[in-house]
Order: C-alpha cells, then sequence, then structure tokens
C-alpha cells in the first residue's frame, strides 16, 4: 500500500497514514474485508515507529473505517460512502475557507483566487 509522508506538513504522521487510508477505503482502492499490512510491516515500509501505525489504525478503527480481529489483524470495514465523502468534503470547505479569509485579508480578489484553485486542481501529482 502506497503511503506518502511528509515531514514539512503541520499534520502528525500518524494522521497523514490515517487520513490516506481513508481515501483510499472510500476510492475503493481497497476494499470490504481487506486486510492491511501489519502493524510492524506498514512501520518497517514507511520507516515510522510501530506506535505511530498502531495510533492510525486505532484511530480508523475508531471512526469506522476498519476492524480488529484479535490476532489476524485490522480488515476495512463496511463503510457509509456517502457519510465518508460529507466528512472529506467538510474538511475542503474548510481549507478553502480559510484561504478565502487569507484572501480577503490581503485583497486578493476571486477572480485570482479561483485561477490559483484550477490550476492546483490541474495539476498532476
Amino acid at each position: 500500500m502506497e503511503i506518502i509522508i511528509s515531514n514539512s506538513s503541520d499534520s502528525p504522521i500518524y494522521e497523514q497514514i490515517k487520513e490516506q487510508i481513508k481515501i483510499k477505503i472510500v476510492n475503493e482502492e481497497i476494499k470490504e474485508g481487506d486486510l492491511l499490512p501489519s502493524i510492524r510491516s506498514l512501520a518497517k515500509d514507511l520507516r515510522c515507529s510501530v506506535i505511530t501505525t498502531k495510533n492510525a489504525y486505532e484511530e480508523l478503527a475508531k471512526e469506522g473505517y476498519v476492524k480488529n480481529v484479535p490476532s489476524k489483524g485490522f480488515y476495512v470495514a463496511k463503510v457509509n460512502k456517502d457519510v465518508a465523502l460529507e466528512e472529506q468534503l467538510n474538511k475542503i470547505e474548510e481549507l478553502i475557507d480559510k484561504a478565502v479569509t487569507i484572501a480577503k485579508m490581503n485583497n486578493i480578489n476571486k477572480k485570482t483566487l479561483n485561477e490559483m484553485l484550477s490550476i492546483l486542481y490541474e495539476e498532476e501529482k
């Protein structure tokens, strides 16, 4: 499973892992019933602490995206895609709201902001 960790991000590493796995679940890159990599295996692949991956998995379990089967591992749970998508849309709205606030404080007009959004959206990742 490909997960990219950014050391320059404001988000803690466990949060970055959790969010990327959630996106993969919502986009059905990993499907209901799929076994996630073991905590140790993922930590080794990402070169991070097992505590970090454990925290990410436990958060995913709390939020209902995965279920822990003792002695077996973490499996992707049945997820209500509409609820998951709404959660992501709320996060995007919060970020856009912050961007609009900063733009207004700096007298950056809507046209410039829209151009920036268009460029960023079209940019290949």
